[in-house]
């Protein structure tokens, strides 16, 4: 197996640990595509300003997926493993 699949297959092995991961990466290549193709109608504003503003809203959205997967994944952690160990000794053997 070569060097690539073992990093493609880490990857989907990430990504399916931490699907906020994927998500925070595909929102951050379309704002960032969105507002390069939005730049012709950008108006008076300075180029430096503008792309402040992309840099910005693409790491917002960034910050807010990773905020989410940690949400996700304290709970999966904290509140649904406890309650599938609590129905696991509640049963009757």
């Amino acid at each position: 197996m070569s060097s690539y699949e073992e990093s493609e297959s880490k990857f989907w092995r990430k990504a399916k640990e931490n699907p906020f991961v994927p998500v925070g990466m595909a929102g951050f290549v379309a704002i960032v595509g969105y507002r390069l193709m939005k730049m012709k109608s950008r108006g008076d504003t300075k180029m430096s300003v503008h792309l402040i503003h992309i840099r910005v809203a693409a790491q917002g959205f960034v910050v807010g997926a990773m905020t989410v997967g940690v949400l996700f994944s304290m709970y999966r952690d904290y509140f649904a493993k406890p309650i599938e160990q609590e129905q696991k000794a509640t049963q009757p053997k």
